[in-house]
């Protein structure tokens, strides 16, 4: 399944890329925060590098951020807004996945946790995870919401 949605319509070609994993364990999602804004919970992942294709970066970012290695990758959505740290257009391209192992906190991440979308994180949530992310889990029925 693969879907579109957009909260900047009609904006210009996004400014960054980013991919992003969608790991859901227990009914409840995996969100990380960094340490240069740990008050906002995102989704696992990052930027592309130069030739690295959105899969390959949410690979390396997974075991660069958690030390983990995704299994069951398969493509969910890519979803238009605007990137809640740096504040430019982004693309995020979602997939989810499994994980091989329990994940660490490593490289720029402050914390992590686990969401059902509505408890006491939905309010740290960036705006494209929170507005866009968690209602297309809760459609999909991936996660309870």
């Amino acid at each position: 399944m693969w879907q579109e949605t957009d909260s900047i319509a009609g904006s210009p070609a996004p400014g960054i890329d980013v991919s992003a994993a969608a790991i859901i364990e227990e009914g409840r999602l995996l969100i990380v925060s960094k340490k240069a804004a740990p008050e906002v919970f995102y989704l696992p992942g990052g930027k592309p590098e130069p030739g690295e294709s959105a899969e390959e970066a949410l690979i390396r970012e997974l075991d660069e951020e958690l030390g983990v290695t995704p299994t069951e990758v398969a493509p969910l959505a890519q979803v238009r807004d605007v990137a809640a740290l740096e504040g430019v257009p982004m693309r995020l391209t979602v997939f989810t996945a499994a994980i091989d192992r329990t994940p660490r906190i490593a490289a720029e991440l402050a914390a992590l946790g686990w969401t059902n979308g509505s408890d006491r994180y939905a309010p740290l949530l960036a705006p494209a995870i929170r507005n866009q992310v968690v209602p297309l889990l809760v459609r999909s029925g991936l996660l309870a919401g």
